[in-house]
């Protein structure tokens, strides 16, 4: 879809690397990400965004379930989640006003989908589901994260308790049930 936002300076980038890159090269006043690029999930880095670029307008825009993940990146006071399921019109409208720094109109709160078993896990828990899904093993999610594999174990724990999942191919039918890619 291309949308024509009457914008001219807009540059978009395809993986984790290159937005830090890209963030670098000048200051910006908006950020539209998705939750997952090639090279990774954008949970990683919105903590370095955040330390660096404090008053960057941050929106989510992403297939990934906004009841999962739109509740995770309130935590890094990322308020606007679009997904990108919705009509184009509403897409346009969400996005300009985003542009012009309207507030969102005020919804409802976003309520915990408890019937969700993936809304209860925090963005670390999340970070470490996505390399989980993919098959990747404890020792590569440390190196990949910086983390201790004392430290994944730990979290991969939580996020089989918190999912009620016995075994990965169970988190994994799990996943495609709930819409969460990887």
């Amino acid at each position: 879809m291309q949308l024509n936002l009457g914008y001219n300076d807009i540059h978009e980038v395809g993986t984790c690397n290159d937005l830090m890159k890209e963030l670098v090269k000048k200051k910006y006043t908006h950020l539209i990400l998705d939750i997952i690029l090639s090279d990774g999930n954008t949970l990683e880095i919105i903590p370095n965004i955040r330390r660096v670029y404090p008053e960057l307008n941050i929106m989510v825009f992403s297939m990934q379930p906004a009841e999962i993940y739109g509740e995770a990146v309130k935590q890094y006071g990322i308020n606007h989640y679009l997904s990108k399921s919705v009509g184009e019109e509403e897409i346009n409208q969400a996005i300009q006003r985003f542009l012009q720094n309207e507030l969102l109109l005020k919804k409802a709160p976003l309520l915990q989908n408890h019937d969700n078993p993936f809304s209860a896990l925090a963005p670390r828990e999340l970070e470490i589901l996505h390399y989980v899904l993919k098959g990747i093993g404890t020792k590569e999610i440390g190196e990949t994260l910086n983390l201790k594999m004392t430290t994944v174990s730990t979290i991969k724990t939580r996020i089989y308790e918190k999912t009620n999942a016995v075994n990965i191919k169970e988190l994994m039918e799990l996943a495609t049930l709930y819409n969460v890619n990887y």
